[in-house]
């Protein structure tokens, strides 16, 4: 990343999580299935509180339950503050415009794709029948609203030829605020979007450009971050990266990628609050937070033995950024059969307080390792251990609360 020279366009975030974060697979895996209005209320207060100020959702025509339930988070979030532009992800039709318009929305979202795909097996117009269709409606649009925020985006952008990319953005481009280019299958690549973005922004320098990134090959992250350091105005995210399939961007996994950029790009926003937020995700779902998000307890966790050894002395040998800044405020050493004996000695003098020397806790610690097939889910590390510990009768340590906070880390 450090070679692309940063263009800061970068205006903010789009949170998704109310929209596509309700069409993810893990909904169903955890028997949730959709949000209740009491689940995102909670969430919306979580990422306003956390500074988003741009949501998605779906367009009332999707279902009633969803054009009620965005009635009273619109009332909700208009009674703390007004600084909030609440979007409506529509298709290019004028009856899906109309009633988010009704709904109270402040800008719409359209889309249409453009691809041979999509005319084949989607809505099934060809090309020319695309265009009469968008360019009507775009122009209808803003001159019965003038004010309105519109942003149009050729959906599957990054498998759709830029030549017919450009062809209808042309012709538009002067009566929208933001175009999109969605990456709506996960095929891109950081050269492709660097590439696709700094063209788009050449060519239309006064339209804003909404990124949306799909992680079907595991490029979200990188692919979103190099769209905002080549030009993009708006990246679209979610809590977890929660969408279709692999789901988009994480929403805090790009605070976090942004910080290491450029601090700046991310001044809208409490970094603070990124775990609690993920921990709230996590209790509406019950569920873990993700092993693979980067504002995790588990990107503060370690278990080999020299990475263990190492952390208790200085964790900057293996956290190379220190997440506390984003809210994660605990380090875990895990005690398996990959630890070495410091960790052991460590755990058992701070921890048990018994009174072992190094020697002693390298003999135990090659014990341990030779019972590390009875480690399962009946019998936990720690018992294996202070079983083989209670064989030595060895002696305790007199210890004084006040000791107990000298402790750095937890098992």
């Amino acid at each position: 990343m450090s070679k692309i020279k940063l263009t800061n366009n970068f205006k903010g975030i789009i949170d998704t999580t109310l929209r596509d974060g309700q069409q993810s697979p893990l909904l169903f895996d955890t028997y949730t299935y959709r949000f209740s209005l009491d689940d995102k209320l909670t969430l919306v207060k979580g990422l306003l509180e956390s500074g988003v100020r741009m949501f998605e959702f779906f367009a009332p025509v999707v279902s009633d339950i969803e054009r009620d339930d965005f009635a009273s988070i619109q009332s909700y979030i208009r009674s703390k503050t007004d600084d909030v532009m609440l979007l409506a992800h529509c298709r290019c039709h004028p009856a899906d415009i109309e009633q988010a318009l009704d709904a109270g929305f402040d800008g719409i979202n359209l889309y249409i794709g453009i691809t041979e795909h999509a005319q084949k097996y989607s809505h099934g117009m060809n090309f020319s029948e695309i265009k009469d269709r968008v360019i009507p409606v775009i122009k209808e649009a803003r001159k019965n609203n003038p004010d309105l925020y519109i942003r149009f985006s050729v959906e599957d952008a990054f498998r759709t030829d830029l030549t017919h990319i450009y062809e209808l953005y042309d012709s538009i481009w002067e009566y929208v605020n933001t175009f999109g280019m969605p990456d709506t299958v996960g095929i891109a690549t950081p050269t492709m979007v660097y590439d696709r973005v700094t063209a788009l922004k050449k060519r239309y320098p006064t339209v804003d450009l909404e990124c949306h990134f799909h992680n079907d090959r595991g490029y979200s992250l990188v692919n979103a971050t190099t769209a905002v350091l080549a030009g993009a105005s708006y990246i679209d995210t979610s809590i977890w990266g929660m969408a279709e399939r692999s789901g988009i961007t994480s929403f805090t996994g790009l605070l976090f990628n942004l910080f290491q950029e450029d601090r700046a790009l991310c001044s809208k926003y409490k970094i603070e609050l990124s775990y609690p937020l993920n921990v709230l995700m996590a209790s509406i779902l019950k569920y873990h937070v993700p092993y693979n998000e980067p504002i995790s307890i588990t990107n503060r966790t370690h278990t080999a033995g020299v990475h263990q050894n190492a952390m208790i002395h200085n964790k900057c040998m293996y956290e190379a950024v220190d997440l506390a800044d984003f809210g994660v405020t605990k380090n875990q050493l895990l005690l398996g059969p990959l630890s070495g004996w410091n960790l052991i000695y460590y755990f058992l003098r701070e921890f048990h307080f018994i009174d072992i020397s190094k020697e002693q806790a390298r003999e135990i610690a090659q014990e341990f390792k030779m019972s590390a097939h009875t480690i399962g889910r009946g019998k936990k590390p720690e018992a294996v251990l202070l079983e083989l510990v209670r064989q030595k009768n060895y002696q305790k340590i007199p210890v004084q609360v006040r000791d107990l906070k000298k402790r750095i880390e937890h098992f």
